[in-house]
């Protein structure tokens, strides 16, 4: 794992990201982390620890939003084939599926128009009145406005905010004792900054705007959690002993994906596009990633769990995670498991 350290080390001594936590588990042979860098919160400058809290952005569709459906699925409460205008009847497309939301195959643009994160705006009103951009199950769009409306299906359904539902039947369950949506204040020295918005570093609320315009909790973004619950949250998707899911819906999420997404995960199998993991990667593998920094992936047949977790865009959006991630997961995939 050398040299995985000194690849890390030298990205944070040449200001590509400002530092990071990695958590690797390897079934039940290894547990191996270590943590690099540091941050300025606008106040001081602070080591990034393993404890550290990460702002998330879209690990919250696979850890929070994903999980909830299938439990409510589980429950008897709603059918994946179900319209989504059965439960929000506000919403023009008729036949859009539970489904094809999950998997980014609904027709739904990639995102709204964007807006300055402190402009007043009704997020889901604006979703409800946008057109689709292809035929509904032709293609995958990654796309945060489907997941948001995700997220309001759960409130609908469990006359509960989403953030209340998944600590109660997920993050808790699981022991995710530092997983969390619009975290308190007195946690504000553990979680590492993220983007300066003119006034400073946003520090403990969600960089996402979208999100924060919805009061910092959505389907599509808005958790704060660590690389240790992360690395506990991946586990369930791999045993039944600690897993929240049946085994056939963990193996519906990641089998036979269409264009390499599965429900609600990225699923490499060979696409054209090469995931955040590197093409090295067995097909089946499976993963997602946030725009902050974030990412977390799954080798199942090894056991491989990586949870790779920076605030690069502390540096700002234009910084180079998606070229460095794929760099650190071939070099650990070469490392641990090997052809």
């Amino acid at each position: 794992m050398h040299n995985i350290e000194q690849q890390i080390q030298s990205w944070v001594e040449l200001n590509q990201i400002p530092g990071a936590v990695l958590d690797i588990s390897l079934g039940s042979k290894l547990r191996w982390h270590k943590e690099w860098g540091s941050y300025s919160d606008g106040q001081k400058i602070r080591d990034i620890k393993y404890n550290t809290m990460f702002d998330a952005a879209s690990l919250t569709k696979v850890t929070a939003t994903l999980p909830a459906i299938l439990l409510l699925e589980q429950h008897k409460q709603l059918s994946l084939d179900d319209s989504v205008q059965k439960y929000i009847p506000d919403f023009r497309h008729g036949l859009i599926t539970i489904r094809q939301l999950l998997q980014h195959s609904s027709g739904l643009p990639a995102d709204l128009p964007r807006v300055d994160r402190y402009e007043p705006r009704d997020v889901v009103k604006d979703i409800l009145q946008q057109e689709l951009v292809y035929e509904t199950g032709t293609k995958v769009v990654y796309s945060d406005l489907g997941f948001i409306l995700l997220g309001s299906v759960i409130e609908e359904l469990t006359r509960q905010r989403l953030s209340e539902f998944v600590t109660k039947q997920i993050f808790q369950p699981l022991g995710m004792k530092d997983t969390t949506f619009t975290p308190d204040e007195s946690l504000r020295e553990r979680i590492a900054a993220t983007e300066a918005d003119g006034n400073g570093y946003i520090v403990g609320e969600v960089h996402d705007e979208k999100c924060y315009q919805m009061g910092g909790i959505s389907g599509s973004a808005g958790m704060f959690t660590t690389a240790t619950d992360l690395l506990q949250y991946a586990r369930s998707w791999l045993t039944s002993e600690e897993s929240l899911l049946t085994p056939g819906q963990r193996e519906l999420c990641v089998t036979n994906p269409f264009q390499g997404r599965g429900l609600g995960w990225e699923v490499w199998q060979g696409q054209p596009v090469i995931p955040s993991c590197g093409q090295t990667w067995p097909f089946g593998s499976f993963g997602h990633t946030g725009f902050t920094g974030t990412s977390l992936w799954i080798e199942p047949h090894s056991e491989l769990i990586v949870v790779f977790m920076t605030n690069a865009v502390h540096y700002g959006r234009s910084n180079p995670i998606r070229e460095l991630r794929p760099l650190v997961h071939e070099a650990i995939y070469s490392s641990l498991v090997g052809d």
